[in-house]
């Protein structure tokens, strides 16, 4: 189940804990119930493409000296929860995460979400997103933790490159081209990313790495244009080294063969 009105789903979340426990502004702990090694998507940023669905997990701790009777987490794009713009449930029936005791006070717990483009999210929702979370014990013990872990929702980017022209003889003038995309949620289409840093880099025939020659600014349609002076057979490629909003992308390396 997806999530639009975020305060609606916290109250409704609330009410499924059985506990009377108002719609919370901050951390609230009652008793020796917690919540800990909080992990979205296995650590990495969710990113997602011009359109279509991203599913992903998150998992949790929760302790709790009689054992542990509920756990939930709801993920929300604000600076706190009652001022959402942007959320998710579990795509569980009921909302809840699964849990699974390894021991009698300790369980670990997991739930898949679901963001779709266009839907879910739009373009002003990419960045920093955050986990409201809630767990209570088998004697009524509960906590409620306001932003649980941050994390981010990323714009999938793509990067291109062409080196020209091919041959050329040393010591004459290459001109590399590309263009740097990122995906648009309002538009359901990739669209330039202006203004951003990008480095051209070379990579030497039978080298394993690439140096950085120099850096350029994407235009106002996220196009990238710049020369070099053609000195060996080798790789040329743009890196982009990401923003919050966007992930880091590596173009694939055009070859250039200098007769």
């Amino acid at each position: 189940m997806r999530m639009r009105a975020t305060l609606g789903v916290v109250t409704g979340a609330l009410a499924l804990s059985a506990l009377a426990v108002p719609a919370a502004q901050a951390d609230e702990v009652h008793g020796d119930t917690a919540i800990s090694n909080v992990v979205v998507n296995g650590g990495k940023p969710v990113v997602i493409s011009a359109t279509g669905t991203k599913t992903f997990n998150v998992t949790f701790t929760v302790t709790d000296n009689s054992g542990v009777d509920y756990a939930e987490a709801i993920l929300y794009h604000g600076a706190d929860i009652d001022s959402s713009d942007a959320g998710a449930l579990a795509n569980s029936s009921d909302g809840r995460a699964t849990c699974t005791a390894v021991s009698a006070t300790k369980s670990n717990c997991k739930a898949s979400y679901t963001l779709d483009a266009g839907y879910d999210v739009f373009n002003k929702h990419a960045g920093t997103w955050r986990t409201w979370a809630i767990a209570t014990g088998d004697d009524a013990d509960y906590v409620i933790k306001e932003n649980a872990k941050s994390f981010f929702v990323q714009r999938l980017s793509k990067l291109t490159v062409n080196a020209s022209p091919e041959p050329v003889r040393k010591g004459k003038t290459i001109t590399v081209t590309g263009k740097l995309t990122r995906a648009n949620w309002d538009a359901e289409k990739y669209s330039g990313y202006s203004g951003q840093s990008v480095k051209l880099q070379f990579r030497k025939k039978g080298a394993s790495t690439y140096t950085t020659v120099k850096t350029i600014k994407s235009t106002s349609t996220g196009g990238l244009s710049t020369t070099v002076t053609a000195s060996a057979d080798g790789y040329y490629r743009y890196s982009f080294a990401g923003t919050s909003t966007t992930p880091a992308v590596n173009a694939t390396g055009d070859y250039i063969d200098v007769q």
